[in-house]
């Protein structure tokens, strides 16, 4: 038998790849190595999620009953201070490494702390035991003290090194809890990097209305609040009303279609007996004058991605209004769907439940299935009472809803008839490919770069679903462009007839003709500039694309490798080179494939390993919502008219740069 790594033995690039080239990280170092496998990067929005991270902490210690107060200071030098009048945390010998304290142990060690067995905390938002020693790992300075059984603790580290033991600095008898105080890496986040205050009060704010029995202080040293700047140096978030109170706010000044929204709280236990541990709140209204919005968290952590409780909640409004329709005897009702309900909706959603399951250490979307059943149940008893209470206002959200359910039916089959003579009637752009399905629902419009890969995604495609665009080059850099030259731009006007839209305040989402717009470029840096190049024309004129997750960006691949019969596919140098030291397998030599376009590869190729559903990888191309002035700003800083913005950008983020993984 020949086995494939005796194929290699005279290769000297082989005979370098032996037991002495693993590396094994230990302690902290993965964190510092790759911190965007434990906060999803090193830009703006993960460096303010070291904050929440330990705001996190001190929320648990509040849910579980034993703080009321949590203090956030943001310092003049750029350091973030928590403290809550909790418990404190443990500061004695850890059974389990000799000589350390429980508190070094879980600020050093990942995957250390209270929260996974939930005899400490039923509900938490800290789940896998990362977040303290990730924000530890990621700064350059970090100080704790706890204050407990009437004796003050303290330990300092740096990049998540101890700097001495704890230490005990003797009797405190006013004082209780857990304080934190830390300064984000430079060598990590850039030397510029700052937490904002305006988004950092936003995330104080939003923690006070999740929980009605915190109160929460908020401190910024003054010399930190730019010129123009509202955010008050001092104040103090208490709400009694909770999620209802947060939707007053931010409904304030329109009008709405209930005079209260359908507001309440609902404790599992209640609803489901005594073993099942949680609670869902939740606060809605419908208004015409404002844009919709839906803000949900689980454990108090903010899920802008939605999830399980998400589903649940929007089934239950649905079942419901549709039941209320049946005995109201409209029996338009029953074309209502979840579009339509979330339309013109303001809505928020808080649920706590045992052992949530998210996607992504950042929680950005809750997977737990069981979330759904109970969020569902918990809720749809009150939706019904809440309508059979107040038929007047019960009758104008069902008008409302069925308005908008025969709207979106109607625009439907606009497009439905547009497509089966567009040929004849839209004159739709002549390189257009289009598919032959009447349906929007499972449709995509693919954008490719050139006529060569056009024609292989022409050859590849799936012609019922799955239509094909070619653009000739790179388009216009619509930032800052007069808005003639946009209109005149034939590319563009191509563009906007293919998917059936208009741009900027004419823009209207019922009249795309396609559910996915898949921009698929060469891996290249003519690619990537395309495709930078074609997200800021949507972003800029056609928000709502955006916002409703209908723009994605194709991952085609970089190499082919193949031995003997067996072939495969791969992204990076890194997956290319593992392959090439361990084999595939099969017989003979590896040889490698580079793909330098999509026009190179065969459209078998193309369709397995880029346009196929059931084989590809999409990236959604999605917008942070806790600070959408950032993006714009960033938006503006690359792409704009300013070179020296985008050189400043450059000099600040050069160091992050992996020159081995640069395609030079």
């Amino acid at each position: 038998m020949v086995h494939a790594s005796d194929l290699f033995d005279d290769d000297p690039s082989q005979r370098a790849y032996d037991a002495s080239a693993i590396e094994v990280l230990e302690g902290l170092e993965p964190v510092r190595k790759r911190p965007g496998m434990y906060i999803g990067g090193t830009d703006e929005r993960a460096l303010h999620h070291l904050v929440a991270e330990v705001l996190d902490n001190s929320m648990d210690e509040a849910v579980a009953g034993h703080a009321n107060r949590i203090e956030v200071e943001l310092h003049a030098d750029g350091a973030v201070t928590i403290r809550d009048n909790g418990r404190g945390m443990p500061v004695d010998p850890h059974p389990k490494f000799p000589g350390k304290s429980a508190l070094e142990v879980i600020f050093c060690t990942l995957h250390a702390g209270g929260k996974f067995s939930g005899k400490v905390y039923q509900t938490s938002g800290g789940l896998h035991g990362v977040g303290a020693s990730v924000v530890n790992a990621l700064s350059d300075r970090l100080t704790v003290e706890v204050a407990r059984g009437r004796q003050l603790h303290s330990q300092s580290f740096s990049r998540g090194i101890p700097l001495g033991p704890l230490e005990n600095l003797g009797q405190t008898l006013n004082r209780r809890g857990t304080s934190v105080t830390f300064h984000p890496d430079a060598e990590i986040f850039g030397a510029s990097a700052r937490f904002k205050p305006a988004r950092l009060l936003r995330m104080v704010r939003s923690k006070a209305y999740l929980f009605s029995g915190v109160e929460i202080r908020w401190k910024c040293d003054p010399a930190l609040i730019g010129a123009g700047d509202d955010t008050p140096a001092s104040a103090t978030f208490h709400f009694p009303g909770g999620l209802a109170d947060y939707l007053g706010e931010r409904l304030a000044g329109a009008d709405t279609y209930a005079e209260r929204p359908f507001a309440g709280k609902v404790d599992f236990a209640e609803r489901f007996g005594a073993d099942t541990v949680g609670s869902v709140e939740w606060a809605i209204n419908w208004t015409p004058q404002r844009d919709p919005f839906v803000s949900s968290y689980c454990n108090t952590v903010n899920t802008p991605e939605g999830g399980t409780h998400e589903a649940g909640f929007w089934a239950a409004l649905l079942k419901g209004i549709r039941a209320y329709g049946e005995l109201s005897s409209n029996r338009k009702a029953a074309q209502i769907t979840r579009d339509d309900l979330t339309a013109g909706a303001g809505a928020m959603i808080s649920v706590f439940i045992r052992d949530p399951e998210f996607v992504g250490q950042t929680k950005d979307r809750l997977s737990t299935q069981e979330a759904a059943r109970l969020v569902e149940g918990a809720v749809r008893d009150r939706f019904d009472n809440w309508l059979a209470a107040d038929p007047k206002t019960a009758g104008s959200i069902l008008d409302f809803l069925v308005l908008k359910a025969e709207e979106r039916a109607r625009r439907r089959a606009e497009k439905e008839t547009s497509r089966k003579t567009a040929v004849k009637k839209l004159r739709l752009p002549g390189k257009l490919a289009d598919c032959s399905g009447a349906s929007r629902e499972g449709s995509e419009l693919f954008l490719v770069e050139g006529d060569s890969a056009g024609g292989s995604a022409k050859q590849a495609r799936d012609r019922k679903t799955q239509a094909i665009l070619p653009l000739r080059g790179k388009i216009l850099n619509v930032l800052g462009a007069a808005s003639s030259k946009l209109t005149q731009n034939q590319e563009l006007s191509d563009l906007c007839q293919a998917m059936g839209v208009q741009t900027g305040s004419r823009f209207r989402l019922d009249d795309l003709r396609y559910e996915k717009i898949i921009i698929m470029t060469d891996a290249d840096v003519d690619g990537a500039h395309i495709a930078s190049l074609l997200m800021t024309f949507f972003f800029t004129q056609m928000r709502p694309l955006i916002d409703h997750g209908h723009l994605y960006l194709a991952a085609p691949p970089l190499y082919r490798v193949t031995q003997g019969a067996k072939s495969v596919y791969v992204s990076t140098d890194a997956e290319k080179d593992a392959l090439m030291a361990k084999g595939l397998g099969g017989r003979g030599r590896i040889e490698v494939s580079r793909f330098k376009g999509l026009g190179e590869m065969m459209p078998a190729q193309l369709k397995e390993t880029t346009m196929d559903p059931a084989k590809r990888t999409l990236i959604r191309v999605t917008l942070d919502g806790e600070d959408e002035g950032d993006t714009a700003g960033l938006v503006e800083r690359l792409m704009g008219k300013k070179p020296e913005l985008r050189f400043q950008f450059i000099q600040e983020n050069a160091k992050f740069v992996d020159m081995d993984e640069l395609d030079l």
